[in-house]
């Protein structure tokens, strides 16, 4: 979907397509990397 999305962008100059692109690159990383944060977060309260 990203590609798909950043080549309709890349042919359209679009902005909106571009959010959405950004928005989606958003949402994957989030999905790949969820509980980032909180490992950040309990490093931060015991450090080791």
């Amino acid at each position: 979907m990203l590609d798909f999305t950043w080549k309709i962008f890349s042919q359209t100059g679009n902005i909106d397509t571009y959010l959405l692109f950004k928005e989606l690159e958003k949402e994957k990383q989030e999905i790949e990397t969820p509980n980032k944060l909180d490992e950040e977060l309990a490093q931060i309260d015991y450090p080791i």
